[in-house]
């Protein structure tokens, strides 16, 4: 029976160390802020911003709201960019995307306005360079990929000298959590959907990281005895119930550790950005 790895005790462990931090920034003067720039009324992004605005009250951390229409313009999105960039008081910035349909084709130029040191969540080129290169002073890595490190380090998961697969090759996460386990000296393999034979890849593996977006796509037969699942994907059933990327039954049966969904990395992903809100803010003393 596989040990279960709770995100909400990870996600626990950090909102106390965030909190301290963040009550020793006040003491210095500097209150540590997060900018949302969210345009339109998407259900999604609204129930995420309810969520990160009810974490970051908890631990101290301020939060500014950048609201526009659905039909702004790209100026007008690019001016409040700007005027985050611009504003000393603003350590962090969190853009909901993707963009509407008529700013999609310049969402990448405005991405890549915000400034690195601010970027929270990468979405400025300059962060993922920074996650290739393995560097902590070029933007941050994507929250949920860094959720899946944080959910290791907790657990004392020393992934040196490891086989890491990855299945998924999103820039969110499948691919940036490959470049984070490989920064770790793991041994790293990424599969996706034109991968030939996958299972052939995830067995063989010590730790698997599982970012699809397919309910139940690995079951037993993709598994080895005495591994690690770290499942990342988030699928609502026809009957309503969130389920994850990993048959839970034939992991919980087979593998050594298993983080599920939910339960998992979801409950650490709202921590790792307040973290990096932080960290923006100590950098700034």
């Amino acid at each position: 029976m596989a040990n279960i790895l709770s995100g909400k005790d990870v996600a626990a462990a950090l909102n106390a160390n965030l909190t301290e931090r963040a009550a020793a920034l006040k003491a210095k003067g500097v209150n540590p802020t997060l900018a949302i720039v969210r345009v339109g009324e998407n259900g999604s992004d609204l129930s995420y911003e309810r969520g990160a605005t009810k974490r970051a009250a908890a631990l101290g951390i301020e939060i500014v709201n950048f609201v526009l229409p659905a039909d702004c313009s790209k100026e007008e999105l690019v001016a409040v960019i700007k005027k985050v960039n611009e504003d000393p008081a603003i350590h962090g910035c969190l853009m909901f995307r993707p963009l509407p349909a008529h700013l999609a084709a310049d969402q990448n130029e405005i991405c890549n306005l915000l400034d690195p040191s601010k970027d929270v969540d990468s979405m400025n080129h300059l962060s993922n360079a920074g996650v290739y290169e393995g560097r902590n002073d070029l933007g941050y890595a994507p929250c949920t990929a860094q959720a899946c490190m944080e959910i290791l380090d907790y657990y004392n998961i020393d992934l040196k000298g490891k086989n890491v697969c990855v299945v998924g090759h999103s820039l969110v996460v499948g691919r940036p959590a490959a470049l984070l386990a490989l920064n770790r000296d793991a041994t790293t393999t990424q599969c996706h959907i034109m991968t030939r034979n996958t299972p052939e890849h995830t067995q063989k593996a010590d730790v698997i990281i599982v970012a699809c977006g397919k309910a139940g796509l690995v079951t037993e037969k993709w598994l080895g005895e005495g591994q690690i699942v770290i499942d990342v994907g988030i699928n609502v059933t026809a009957e309503g119930k969130i389920v994850g990327d990993v048959d839970k039954a034939a992991a919980e049966a087979k593998t050594a550790a298993y983080s599920p969904v939910p339960g998992g990395v979801g409950a650490v992903t709202t921590s790792v950005l307040m973290k990096h809100v932080v960290e923006a803010a100590e950098k700034t003393c």
